[in-house]
């Protein structure tokens, strides 16, 4: 496991951290070698981290009769060690507490730097027992917290969890992806109040991703004025279009570290990348075919096979395919496929 400060440091300044779709054959095998031209495209375009085990690679992935949760992160990190890179590993964590105090045990076994926790399993535990649940996995990991939106397995969480949580020592950042301003301000908040400047903050809004990294948050503790910002992303929207996403996130922290205004064509921008994920997360059927749509998208640029997932069930919504072609037509300009195209055939040989 990282030295923690060093963690704290990399957070902090900021990165980004594609949520890593799982790649399937058409029998829904394992595909290693797709995989591992997933995680290549994601060195190559700069990410500085990458998400393993967490929605977007199918939390099905943590069933021990799919067996996939311990092969993909050690596949994750070999490809780390293979591309020499300073890219953070972070390893989505689930189920109650034994099954999560296992999993980050095997994820530290694998150099993973932190527990993205997810809470989903604990729907019906009160603050008191979520606490005690997120502390027995920090004395394994560091925590990247993580606000998942109800729609698709999270849980409300208060103020009052969040500000308990900020004081948890290992906490190392937070994913803030509740789709809900009022919430993500709750977890700004709990932060600020926690006095915890040492807690990276990441928008896992996919919905309002330009916007977040753009916005000062800004609270009164202790009788001064106390600005945070949403440094980097940890997002699934993040898995598609990588090396553009790469290129908007240094844009957005330039502009915040020089103080100069928001140019128009940026905000034009950030309604175009939300439009975008409406139709790759299939947002008008409530997120019904959000992995599927990723995986179209990599499919079109021969990254993966199919869009095919371990549910036979979840696929595309309709009209959602009509809608990911209106958004592919209206912005080209988003896409990465020339990139891509340009070293496909590097990251899919042996």
């Amino acid at each position: 496991m990282a030295d923690i400060e060093q963690l704290r440091n990399r957070l902090g300044e900021g990165i980004v951290i594609p949520a890593c779709p799982l790649a399937l054959n058409r029998r829904r095998g394992f595909d290693e070698r797709r995989q591992r031209a997933l995680f290549r495209y994601y060195h190559s375009a700069g990410a500085g981290g990458l998400a393993v085990a967490v929605h977007t690679t199918q939390f099905a992935i943590h069933d021990p009769k799919v067996g996939l949760f311990e092969p993909i992160l050690a596949l994750a990190a070999e490809e780390k060690d293979r591309a020499n890179s300073r890219c953070r590993l972070i390893a989505g964590i689930c189920g109650r507490t034994r099954q999560a105090v296992v999993e980050a045990q095997t994820a530290r076994a694998h150099g993973c730097d932190a527990a993205l926790l997810s809470l989903a399993a604990l729907r019906n535990a009160s603050d008191d027992q979520l606490i005690a649940h997120c502390k027995a996995v920090a004395e394994v990991l560091p925590l990247f917290g993580f606000y998942l939106q109800p729609s698709v397995g999270g849980r409300v969480l208060s103020y009052e969890f969040w500000r308990r949580f900020a004081e948890i020592h290992s906490v190392v950042a937070i994913k803030i992806a509740p789709f809900n301003r009022y919430q993500t301000l709750d977890v700004v908040r709990a932060v600020v109040d926690a006095g915890r400047d040492d807690i990276a903050l990441y928008t896992g809004n996919d919905d309002n991703i330009v916007l977040d990294l753009l916005t000062p948050f800004c609270f009164e503790c202790g009788g001064k004025n106390v600005i945070r910002r949403i440094v980097g992303g940890l997002l699934g929207h993040w898995a598609v279009w990588t090396k553009t996403a790469v290129e908007l996130h240094s844009r957005c922290l330039q502009l915040v570290q020089a103080g100069t205004p928001i140019p128009p064509d940026l905000l034009r921008l950030a309604v175009e990348i939300t439009d975008a994920n409406s139709a790759f997360f299939d947002a008008a059927n409530a997120y019904a075919g959000c992995i599927p749509g990723l995986h179209e998208v990599l499919l079109r640029q021969g990254l993966l096979e199919g869009t095919w997932c371990l549910n036979p069930d979840e696929v595309l919504s309709q009209g959602q395919l009509e809608e990911i072609d209106r958004v592919y037509r209206a912005y080209a300009h988003l896409n990465d496929d020339k990139f891509v195209a340009e070293h496909l055939a590097e990251w899919l040989s042996d």
